[in-house]
């Protein structure tokens, strides 16, 4: 177990925010959509490779037209109003990003984005919020989502946190984990991931066919044995959201 928890440890502070754990790393020469200090920031270079892992496993969600990136607030932080997101690089280079109604994006492939060394840069500070993978297969209720779904989302985050993590750490946590496929490490019950919630979330429930098994949940977010064989990539989490602070009754609610 301590080469789990070690793992588990450096995997955390990897994730939580990637382009931090880069030694040196300076935020780029001119950030057009805000003047923020500190703000998150993903190399495009690790971008296009989460968008390459996702055409190359799109088959775990093939209902999924399209690679989508959502912006998310940390624990305690509640959604920022009107982010900002464009990608800056060399040159004065800057490719602004459409962010909808509900702080999803997506990111298109460009040479000229790849040439100048670009960065994606949100006007937000990195501490407070970050730029995850969203892959939802349409039709699903948002408080539902699909195991495939997740399996593929875990694979791109991934793909990216290696990308832009130091080379030695990466090796280091190969080494410990025994394997290149982190996602892949958590398929026993014993070993889960943690997926963030954009509701504060009081149960998650994983069915397929006539079985269920609860999941643990924290403040906002529900782990789960990602790559447990016997669960298909159909099998479903159906989260319940807790009432909004203020409302009469406090019963919890299945959909934001």
């Amino acid at each position: 177990m301590g080469r789990v928890r070690l793992a588990l440890s450096l995997g955390a502070l990897l994730l939580s925010n990637p382009a931090a754990a880069v030694p040196g790393k300076d935020e780029p020469d001119t950030v057009h959509v805000s003047a923020i200090r500190n703000p998150e920031i993903h190399k495009y270079k690790a971008i296009l490779a989460g968008l390459d892992t996702f055409d190359k496993h799109r088959a775990l969600a093939p209902g999924v037209p399209e690679l989508r990136f959502r912006v998310a607030p940390r624990e305690g932080v509640g959604l920022p109003e009107q982010p900002k997101a464009s990608i800056e690089g060399e040159r004065g280079f800057m490719l602004p990003l459409a962010i909808d109604a509900r702080n999803r994006f997506t990111v298109p492939r460009s040479e000229a984005a790849l040439a100048a060394e670009g960065e994606l840069v949100l006007n937000q500070r990195r501490h407070f919020y970050q730029v995850m993978p969203d892959v939802r297969t349409p039709g699903l209720p948002d408080n539902v989502r699909r195991l495939g779904d997740l399996r593929l989302e875990c694979k791109v985050m991934i793909t990216i946190a290696k990308e832009e993590a130091p080379l030695l750490l990466v090796a280091t946590l190969n080494g410990l984990l025994r394997t290149r496929d982190w996602c892949g490490f958590f398929n026993e019950y014993a070993y889960t991931i943690d997926f963030r919630t954009e509701l504060p979330v009081v149960s998650a429930i994983l069915s397929e066919g006539n079985r269920s098994a609860a999941l643990k949940t924290g403040k906002q977010s529900f782990s789960i044995a990602l790559n447990e064989p016997s669960w298909s990539d159909d099998a479903l989490v159906e989260l319940t959201f807790a009432a909004p602070t203020g409302t009469a009754g406090g019963t919890p609610r299945t959909a934001p």
